[in-house]
């Protein structure tokens, strides 16, 4: 029938239609795909660009691999620094190998500080000090007698000079210790020539105040905390007083401590000498504990950053222990303010009181550990022998020596320099002989 003929073949477009149509969405809803994969694969860096998209598991396809570039970059990163970076790396590396050698070898060498200051050997200006010795009267003065004029020496000769020695202050024990060498030389007939005699016995002489540490004090840092002892009379608040100007003179921060506090007078010396030299003081009260003035004046010292701490104490007797205990007590203290202080404890003896200062060293250095002596007032004796004993006897290194009034004539001691200073240099071991 002509009506059902044309029915079949319109429903068969119909249908035909519909399947291209179907075909045609199912091809574009899959086309996008592709190329956004691909661009993925092939460029993450646009990654950041395409956050939006609607498919959620095509952001999560995107988001995995975009790690593995990016780890991948960073693996790079390190891998192309150490390439370039070793060679640069390396020679610093062998440097610092090198140089902490260097500092252990150093650290050894530091343990014994440096003196505080240096100053240059003035062999003429401390002849000028030491005058009465050199005197004819003097120490030096009557030996150089005994060997002018004489061509050849005798053994006998040795008892002349043991009595040079010791109406010198020498003392027993240095004197023999001088002359033994001598003694034994020229009985073996070694020694006949005055300036050979000469020679030996300044050489001896030289290696006894030759100490280990002798000199000028050491600086420990700062602050460098030293502590003067002796009894009265011997000059230990002018020392500090000089001391003090010295130190100041080279820029240092000095704090001046007034550890006698039963002594207005001596107070308000210290006062004087730190108006005079532009210096803090550090006093208590009258009559106050010597050893808590001390204590305040070290934490206060630390804390104000001063460069050196100079203690005055009273001045007492060696004889009278319970005052020896106090100043014990006193020492002590400076180790619970700081610790590793005194730094410093210096014995001021006379230079006038010829054995009794050998007595002196002897009784303070049985109580305290005395690290240095300072020798005052040799400028008023002809004879000045008992640096010798008691650098020879007790092991004591000279820190200082005073030979006149001015600050500049308390010196660093030298042990070249004195030698040279008081038994004379290769002139007049040539005029002796």
């Amino acid at each position: 029938m002509p009506g059902g003929t044309s029915y079949v073949p319109t429903v068969v477009w119909i249908i035909i239609a519909v399947v291209a149509l179907a075909a045609v969405y199912f091809l574009f809803k899959r086309k996008p795909q592709t190329p956004e994969l691909v661009d993925e694969n092939q460029q993450p860096k646009l990654e950041p660009a395409k956050p939006a998209k609607p498919a959620a598991k095509p952001t999560k396809a995107t988001a995995e691999p975009a790690p593995e570039p990016k780890t991948a970059a960073v693996e790079e990163a390190p891998s192309e620094e150490p390439a370039d970076e070793p060679p640069a790396d390396e020679p610093p590396a062998d440097e610092p190998s090198v140089d902490e050698p260097s500092v252990d070898e150093e650290a050894p060498a530091s343990p014994p500080p440096a003196p505080i200051s240096r100053r240059k050997k003035d062999v003429a200006g401390l002849r000028k000090g030491l005058k009465k010795v050199r005197e004819e009267g003097g120490l030096f003065g009557r030996l150089k007698a005994l060997f002018t004029g004489k061509k050849e020496i005798d053994p006998a000769i040795v008892e002349e000079m043991e009595e040079i020695l010791l109406t010198s202050d020498v003392g027993v024990k240095t004197t023999q210790a001088l002359l033994d060498d001598i003694r034994d030389s020229l009985e073996k007939n070694e020694l006949s020539d005055p300036s050979k005699v000469w020679e030996s016995l300044r050489t001896k002489a030289r290696s006894m105040l030759e100490i280990s540490g002798g000199g000028a004090i050491r600086n420990h840092g700062s602050p460098t905390v030293v502590v003067m002892v002796g009894v009265n009379g011997t000059g230990k608040t002018t020392t500090i007083g000089k001391l003090a100007t010295k130190f100041h003179a080279e820029n240092k921060k000095v704090l001046l401590v007034a550890g006698d506090t039963f002594r207005a007078a001596a107070v308000a010396q210290l006062k004087a000498w730190g108006d005079r030299v532009g210096c803090d003081v550090h006093a208590g009260d009258e009559g106050a504990d010597p050893a808590s003035v001390v204590f305040d004046a070290i934490q206060r010292g630390a804390e104000e950053g001063h460069d050196i701490i100079l203690v005055d104490t009273a001045g007492r007797l060696h004889t009278k222990s319970n005052l020896m205990d106090e100043l014990e007590k006193v020492v002590r203290t400076c180790g619970k303010a700081l610790e590793g202080t005194p730094h410093e404890t210096l014995l001021v003896v006379d230079g006038t009181t010829g054995q009794n200062a050998l007595q002196q060293a002897q009784e303070f250095g049985s109580t305290l550990e005395l690290t240095g002596i300072v020798l005052t007032k040799l400028d008023g004796t002809a004879k000045g022998g008992v640096i010798l004993a008691i650098a020879d006897e007790h092991g004591v290194p000279v820190r200082y020596i005073g030979v006149g009034e001015r600050a500049q004539d308390l010196r660093d001691f030298d042990a070249d320099e004195f030698v040279e200073a008081m038994f004379g240099g290769a002139d007049d071991s040539a005029q002796a002989a």
